[in-house]
């Protein structure tokens, strides 16, 4: 409701129609671990219907937005809302000197760092990561560096993944 004056010079109310909603970015399938994006509605010709990859069969199939999923090869990380790794392509493992089972479960802090300590970049990774991981449909980007290594910038581009609901690091 809008507040604008009447025919008598009192204040009137009229409704307002709310604006249509953006229609949503087509959601690609890819793998969590090689980022390959299999054929529509398929994943393994083994077991049909199962959520593992067909191409390398150590990752996930998990659903992104089309503007944000990572190309195969890319570097990407997959967090809860709690900002622990869920998974760590293998594009991620060569760009960070690291393997899969070794940072599953760890914080990402242990991963990766703001690339500006006094921006206040610890707290926008991490808010950007809780509101992904909380299905938010916007795309986040801020710059980040290997906790091991200083002089590496990365960008990162963080968006909601699923399922389960999961935020989608991809690094650039």
């Amino acid at each position: 409701m809008v507040s604008t004056t009447g025919q008598n010079g009192r204040p009137a109310l009229r409704l307002v129609v709310a604006p249509e909603p953006e229609p949503a970015a087509p959601s690609v399938t890819f793998c969590s671990h090689c980022g390959d994006r299999p054929p529509v509605s398929v994943a393994s010709a083994d077991t049909p219907g199962s959520r593992v990859c067909g191409s390398c069969s150590l990752g996930l199939l998990i659903e992104s937005a089309e503007d944000v999923a990572p190309q195969a090869g890319d570097a990407f990380l997959v967090l809860d809302r709690a900002l622990s790794v869920c998974a760590v392509s293998r594009g991620a493992e060569r760009l960070l000197a690291t393997c899969e089972p070794d940072v599953v479960n760890r914080h990402i802090s242990d991963l990766l760092r703001p690339a500006d300590a006094e921006d206040g970049g610890a707290e926008s990774l991490a808010v950007a990561v809780a509101w992904a991981a909380r299905g938010d449909g916007g795309i986040r980007t801020t710059v980040v560096r290997p906790a091991n290594t200083f002089g590496i910038r990365l960008i990162a581009r963080i968006a909601s993944c699923g399922p389960p609901r999961a935020a989608l690091v991809v690094l650039q």
